[in-house]
């Protein structure tokens, strides 16, 4: 069986915005809205282009799976209109739209949804939100720190997470739907939500037609003192020929810009005692910006990435001079050749950078100094400052001195043993005495050290083996 839609569509520009920057369509195969945001003139703007862009996908022929890839390429051409639009108007930058889509094809639904506007369907008496809030204070709810009643009256209720803005991340929630006869389906922006409760709108949608119905929504918020656009777009699913016709309707921003309008837009509804739309002077702050668009405008976008560039070299630079500066106060004793020197720097390597040069060479030969000392100086010894650095050179002067004092060979000292020759005159004979075993003893045998110690076991530096 092939369903049809039966649709009104219908947004008011509120009591305090002078501009509508909502817009909508209804067709016979597609129900669309979108809400516009970045204050002055660019919320309009980005939500019209949405709308032209994405209604395109009214008309038959589209159905099945094929359904989500046509929503898909549709809002993602829709987010490259916006970047478009940027580009040729840097005044533009931080403008933005929600969007929230029902693809009809007679027997299923097929969703698509970014920001903060909102998808509801009516079926035997019961209210179901289809779409998905992309805001902080829904994540807030998500993740239970707060209740859907405590996010009703949140202050930053409107703060939006995802959006549709130009830039290449803007992926929307896609989703399939069933629909059946007798249902109804509301997609409205969040003027309306944000100040009618759940239990307000399901008893608006319980009764009338699609036509009475918008009128009656949006009735309801003005008098609770939405102060922002409300728009609703309201169909019927049924099994006969809509009372509406086939022709779409165009509502909001994307039908005045169609028209050329570019002034203020005037209320199309009015709640009885509403009185006229209020603006505030050239001067005041646009409520739409500072619900929807925390960052400003980003003017002259290129200069502050340059100046944010510029700060960052900056620290680069500064730190390594810094860095440098203080390698260059520092000293240190090694190895010239064959001659101990002061060096000034740290012994460390950077390619294309040399951290130290060779401040005073000692006329210290490295070899007259004993092992320990030589693989010291060898290694670097590390000074605290210059004076420290020659204290090092003075003690490994004294302990050369020492060991070349220990290594001046004596003269040896003989003294010729007398011998007694034998009385008779005769060679005296000795006979071989019998070799003398020693029992090999049981304890292991300890090598003396090749390396002299001091009493507590440490090497003593003043030892001098292994001067050459």
């Amino acid at each position: 069986m092939t369903l049809s839609l039966d649709y009104a569509a219908l947004s008011d520009v509120g009591r305090v915005r002078r501009n509508n920057e909502d817009s909508a369509y209804a067709g016979p195969y597609l129900l669309l809205l979108a809400d516009g945001m970045g204050g002055a003139a660019a919320g309009e703007v980005a939500s019209a282009a949405a709308v032209q862009v994405i209604r395109r996908l009214d008309k038959p022929g589209i159905t099945g799976p094929d359904m989500m890839e046509a929503l898909a390429g549709a809002v993602h051409r829709a987010n490259e209109r916006l970047s478009e639009l940027v580009e040729e108007d840097p005044e533009r930058e931080g403008m933005g739209s929600t969007v929230t889509a029902l693809l009809f094809d007679g027997q299923e639904l097929g969703l698509a949804h970014l920001g903060d506007s909102r998808a509801y369907r009516m079926r035997d008496g019961q209210l179901q939100q289809l779409s998905h809030d992309h805001t902080f204070v829904q994540s807030l709810v998500d993740e239970g720190r707060i209740s859907k009643e405590e996010a009703f009256t949140h202050p930053h209720r409107n703060l939006i997470l995802r959006v549709l803005d130009g830039r290449p991340d803007s992926d929307p929630d896609l989703e399939m739907l069933d629909v059946r006869a007798g249902d109804r389906l509301m997609l409205c922006s969040d003027g309306l939500p944000d100040y009618v409760s759940d239990q307000v709108i399901a008893t608006s949608m319980a009764e009338g037609t699609p036509d009475s119905v918008v009128v009656d929504l949006i009735t309801h918020a003005l008098e609770a003192g939405s102060n922002d656009n409300v728009t609703c777009v309201v169909a019927d699913v049924i099994e006969t020929e809509p009372t509406s016709g086939t022709q779409p309707q165009l509502v909001g921003a994307a039908a005045e810009l169609a028209q050329g309008g570019t002034g203020p837009a005037t209320s199309t509804l009015r709640a009885q005692g509403s009185g006229e739309a209020s603006g505030g002077g050239a001067g005041d702050l646009d409520p739409e910006e500072l619900r929807y668009a925390p960052r400003a405008p980003k003017r002259f976008l290129w200069l502050r990435r340059l100046a944010v560039l510029a700060v960052l070299l900056g620290l680069v630079v500064g730190g390594g001079w810094f860095a440098y500066s203080w390698t260059q106060k520092q000293y240190y004793v090694g190895t010239d050749g064959d001659y101990v020197a002061i060096f000034k720097g740290v012994d460390q390597q950077i390619p294309g950078l040399t951290l130290s040069s060779m401040y005073e060479k000692q006329t210290l030969q490295v070899d007259k100094l004993p092992t320990y000392s030589r693989e010291q100086v060898e290694g670097t010894i590390q000074a605290d400052d210059l004076s420290a650095a020659r204290s090092i050179v003075s003690e490994l002067q004294r302990t050369a001195e020492e060991c070349a004092a220990k290594q001046t060979p004596k003269p040896p000292t003989t003294t010729p043993k007398p011998s007694t020759p034998p009385a008779s005159g005769k060679p005296v004979t000795t006979p071989p005495k019998p070799p003398v075993t020693v029992p090999a003893s049981t304890a292991p045998s300890s090598a003396p050290s090749t390396t002299p110690s001091t009493p507590d076991g440490s090497v003593n530096p003043d030892d001098c083996d292994g001067v050459r």
